[in-house]
């Protein structure tokens, strides 16, 4: 037999159902996540809430990742990762109808945080059935694939408020029937998918991060770059005077970069390594931060944002395509309740510290403080790089 044909035949073997469902599920998911968070400040802005308090509010989803993150390897391990999944979409239904049934800012933030705490265990368990099938000759364009998708279903969720309106329960009702159509999908693709290897020994969230602290870093900096962006590119584009529908517009064309050139970096992973990608990545992040200034008010801030989302998200698709690489069994699953427990780190921590740039040295504090992050990663790969 050929090499040629076994490559065939081991891709005719492969579980494109299985990798189907479980994409379908965490973009589910991501729908959901990306709809509550502009719903529910929407609301609380009609309320009069102030915007410390809205963001507040807000950091309770990350906080209930974090939290509910070094719980997952041993609970999967307990329950099941099938049986987890699905009980998890089934309690964060009921925390999103609480939300909808309160309307209060005070009674939102434990309900936000139980929402984090409950999606986190899904979104866990998802990405770890998706990198244990995904054979190794494939793995970057998979996982590409699954960023770009992921990355469609958070767009989607604001997008959908435009059809429903904010007001009422259409939006909610939106959230709470996505997370239960996840354990069905989760329970619908059940049967085709392998057991959760447990092979070797039980590895915790805090020992994982011993065995790779550059690469938690890494998704540390993609989960601050995201978030920074999307939170604070308003408040910079109108310290440069940018109309709002412009600066919308370059936010949009940040996530469609984001969604779009994942496959592209997932292609040039399989050629060459995530390493290399993502130093290129890291890279190419640094040069956009220091290039805005200059072109912010030119034609070329449009391909710049573009390729600026990409690079930057594709940090951490390179960071999952090595995770997938170098660990398997309960280290794998541990590997990724750390990134969950990264971003969600990332994501409290990162609009607040550029918003206190910002507010030190001025706006440019925000490309400033992005450009700082990603040199250090990039001096750290480069030292690893040397190591090896």
């Amino acid at each position: 037999m050929t090499a040629e044909s076994t490559t065939s035949s081991q891709e005719d073997r492969m579980p494109w159902a299985a990798m189907a469902g479980i994409i379908a599920t965490v973009t589910v998911f991501a729908l959901a996540q990306g709809l509550t968070y502009p719903l529910l400040s929407f609301i609380l802005e009609r309320q009069g809430t102030t915007p410390g308090l809205i963001g507040l509010s807000a950091a309770m989803t990350p906080l209930g990742f974090i939290v509910s993150a070094p719980f997952v390897p041993a609970l999967e391990r307990r329950v099941g990762a099938a049986r987890l999944a699905i009980l998890c979409s089934i309690l964060a239904a009921l925390a999103l109808v609480a939300i909808a049934l309160t309307q209060e800012v005070w009674a939102w933030m434990p309900l936000r945080f139980l929402l984090g705490f409950f999606a986190n265990p899904l979104y866990v368990i998802s990405e770890t059935w998706l990198i244990s099938i995904t054979p190794a000759s494939r793995r970057g364009r998979i996982m590409g694939l699954y960023s770009s998708i992921v990355s469609g279903g958070f767009a989607i969720g604001p997008l959908s408020l435009g059809l429903v309106g904010t007001q009422g329960w259409p939006p909610f009702l939106i959230g709470i029937v996505a997370f239960p159509l996840c354990g069905l999908i989760v329970l619908a693709v059940v049967p085709r998918l392998p057991k959760m290897s447990h092979e070797g020994k039980a590895i915790s969230v805090g020992g994982f991060f011993a065995l790779a602290p550059l690469l938690l870093f890494a998704v540390f900096a993609a989960a601050v770059f995201e978030q920074v962006v999307i939170s604070l590119f308003a408040v910079y584009g109108v310290a440069l005077g940018s109309a709002e529908g412009r600066i919308a517009s370059l936010i949009a064309c940040f996530t469609a970069g984001n969604a779009v050139l994942q496959i592209l970096l997932g292609r040039v992973a399989e050629r060459f390594g995530s390493t290399r990608p993502m130093l290129f990545c890291a890279l190419a992040s640094l040069a956009g931060c220091l290039l805005l200034p200059s072109i912010f008010n030119s034609w070329l801030i449009w391909p710049l944002v573009f390729v600026w989302g990409g690079v930057s998200f594709g940090i951490y698709t390179m960071s999952l395509i090595q995770l997938g690489e170098r660990f398997t069994g309960q280290a794998l699953i541990a590997g990724n309740a750390a990134f969950a427990f990264v971003w969600g780190i990332g994501g409290i921590v990162g609009s607040p510290a550029t918003g206190l740039a910002m507010q030190l040295i001025g706006h440019q504090g925000l490309p400033s403080s992005l450009g700082l992050l990603c040199c250090l990663l990039a001096v750290f790969l480069m030292a690893e790089r040397r190591r090896g």
